[in-house]
């Protein structure tokens, strides 16, 4: 038995701290859904704190918003594939894209419907993910927004995605001088310069975003309350939003050191033996979760004195030491995620999911 609870209470606060942090720097923002894998309760708890605008990168979980709140604008936030185009002009209002094609397959698809498709168009600042090169830029801008049905909203980027580039200010000013040749160029007006995710927020607390960055997508920092430039929680915000718990199925004293020709295990991993541990034992209790459901790495045991000492496809092992008095078999082991350890959790149909 395993079981992850969302707070309610945490998340709110988290997302009032940013809300009133953009309010206060004239920015509007979207929360980024896709941590959530689409699950209808945690969804909903993420519409109920009044997001107006939710962006993923399945188009499934998009439509589950759509499901749930019709009035909140969806926003698909990687370059579609050409075999999703139907379901993503019904599902999403709006789409990131960085290929005349695919734009011209949704303008095609959006006259089909009779609807109106917004697009972002994503430029390439260096992380080398998505993104229209700068210098492709105006033509590849003229040619798209004559289409029918498509609406070109705003430009982005994206940064430390990949290759761990991180945004600076230079960047940003980058990203908002290509929106200001677009508008003198063409007489067009975009109007979302979406140049902010969650690794950008420190800038703004250093008041160095430039004014025409005017949209940010927040995901990691309003599940976690986490600077990614110092990895240490933000000051005012909740880092633990999430709680994973599995269950103890076995507690026994065992050797340290295993017994008997060791090789690569099933994961391919050869450990190697501290020669201080051979003679001694510790109490060692196996927790009713495993490599299927998340990586070892990704998970912060809520007791310090607990020591993670490998997993298997469906088994979790943990050291409790020289001492297994203070658990049993069948109590809750508690962690902190972090964020693929989350990611990995909510894709998993084995952990439960609650609402505390």
């Amino acid at each position: 038995m395993a079981f992850i609870e969302l707070y309610k209470d945490k998340l709110k606060r988290n997302y009032q701290f940013l809300d009133d942090l953009f309010k206060e720097n004239g920015i509007e923002w979207a929360v980024v859904s896709k941590l959530l894998c689409g699950n209808e309760k945690y969804l909903q708890e993420v519409v109920n704190l009044g997001a107006k605008e939710i962006c993923d990168s399945r188009i499934s979980n998009l439509e589950v918003v759509k499901k749930i709140a019709p009035e909140v604008q969806t926003v698909y936030i990687k370059p579609p594939a050409k075999r999703s185009i139907h379901r993503l002009v019904k599902y999403a209002d709006a789409s990131f894209n960085t290929e005349y094609k695919t734009i011209k397959w949704i303008s095609d698809e959006a006259v089909k419907q009779n609807k109106m498709h917004k697009v972002i168009i994503m430029i390439e600042l260096g992380d080398l993910r998505e993104g229209v090169m700068g210098d492709h830029l105006m033509d590849f801008y003229e040619s798209v927004f004559n289409l029918p049905n498509i609406v070109v909203t705003g430009i982005g980027s994206n940064l430390n995605c990949l290759y761990g580039v991180m945004p600076s200010e230079d960047k940003l000013i980058q990203l908002s001088l290509y929106e200001q040749l677009i508008e003198a160029k063409f007489n067009k007006k975009i109007p979302w310069v979406s140049g902010g995710t969650s690794v950008v927020v420190p800038l703004l607390f250093k008041k160095q975003i430039p004014d025409g960055i005017n949209h940010f997508r927040i995901g990691e920092m309003l599940f976690f309350g986490l600077d990614l430039f110092t990895q240490e929680t933000v000051p005012g915000m909740e880092s633990d939003v999430f709680r994973l718990h599995s269950e103890i199925i076995e507690i026994t004293e065992k050797p340290k050191v295993p017994i008997g020709f060791m090789d690569a295990n099933p994961s391919g991993e050869v450990f190697e033996i501290n020669q201080a541990d051979y003679g001694k034992t510790s109490y060692r209790a196996i927790l009713d979760i495993g490599l299927l459901d998340v990586s070892e790495d990704f998970l912060m045991p809520e007791d310090d004195s607990i020591e993670i000492t490998g997993a298997s496809s469906d088994m979790l092992i943990v050291d409790l030491g020289d001492s297994s008095q203070k658990y049993k078999v069948g109590d809750l082991i508690s962690f902190k995620l972090k964020y693929m350890g989350a990611l990995s959790i909510f894709n998993s149909d084995y952990i439960e999911k609650r609402v505390v």
